[in-house]
């Protein structure tokens, strides 16, 4: 597969005090140096960081990072993007190496969703030090890097959008989702499509049939034990954040986790336990029941 895992995201912010409280007091997150002002990194585990605050007056995301594990997977995707007509722009060597990449181009998909793709990562070159003494992120398994977690992105043209992702970027269908919101026997429901990459998680990309201001609909990301979800759901509940769901255990991905408002208005979902399978003997699903218990939603504004 020509793209790996999910290595970032560049989100953009109108109160960087906000997230520096959230994304330390609450998410857990290491704060990196940044040599640009007006930018926060946050780090999770061994790169130099996984999240990339800009403050730019808006909420919004900006871009998500996504990583080819070999210059051929990276020259692959180049090609066919380009050999399909999308429109692609080489990063700058300054921009490149800002990402913590040897190369990078950015473009968009049908949906206009932002996307940096590139190849070639450094490590930050000291340990991961949680604020709130979290014990890790999954970021790998065994010897694999995973990314940090997954996307989910909106698309009101979702059938386009998903072949993009899958005929010119190697993904391939995991779960297929329909979420029935409004209720009754005429409720059409909306689509979902999760959608895994190169790397043992069950979903790096998923699409959502419904538009989002924020650009992003929510993040994950996991860590090893409940223990660390709860204590990670004890620091929302005791900061006033907005819990969007309950603790719940999802169907597709067995991924147990609460989802909790962020300062740019999406959420991230919090978790530990989700799967990993085996590429070569999966059978992708389709999930009518999004939870096999709990998470209960509470949207709010």
């Amino acid at each position: 597969m020509a793209v790996h895992s999910l290595a970032y995201l560049v989100i953009g912010a109108h109160d960087l005090q906000a997230w520096t409280q959230y994304a330390e007091s609450v998410v857990g997150l290491m704060p990196a140096d940044s040599t640009e002002d007006g930018v926060l990194l946050y780090r999770m585990d061994h790169r130099p960081f996984r999240f990339r605050i800009e403050a730019t007056g808006t909420d919004k995301l900006l871009a998500s990072g996504l990583e080819c594990a070999t210059r051929g997977d990276w020259e692959t995707a180049l090609a066919n993007l380009q050999n399909a007509g999308v429109a692609v722009e080489k990063a700058s060597t300054a921009d490149t190496l800002a990402r913590g990449f040897r190369d990078m181009f950015r473009c968009s998909d049908p949906a206009g969703n932002p996307l940096e793709i590139g190849w070639g990562h450094v490590a930050a070159g000291s340990p991961f030090v949680s604020p709130q003494a979290v014990d890790g992120f999954i970021t790998l398994d065994g010897d694999n890097d995973m990314g940090f977690g997954h996307a989910v992105l909106p698309a009101l043209n979702i059938d386009e959008t998903r072949a993009f992702y899958v005929d010119h970027l190697g993904f391939a269908n995991s779960d297929e989702m329909r979420v029935f919101m409004q209720g009754g026997p005429d409720d059409p429901g909306m689509s979902m499509h999760f959608l895994h990459a190169g790397s043992p998680r069950h979903h790096v990309i998923g699409l959502a049939q419904f538009p989002v201001p924020s650009g992003l609909v929510h993040t994950m990301v996991e860590v090893a034990t409940l223990d660390e979800v709860g204590l990670a759901l004890d620091r929302a509940t005791g900061a006033g954040t907005h819990i969007s769901s309950t603790l719940g255990k999802h169907t597709n991905d067995k991924m147990v986790s609460f989802y909790m408002r962020t300062p740019g208005g999406f959420d991230i979902e919090y978790g530990c336990g989700g799967i990993r399978p085996d590429w070569s003997k999966f059978t992708p699903t389709f999930t009518l029941k999004e939870d096999l218990w709990g998470h209960k939603w509470d949207f709010g504004q």
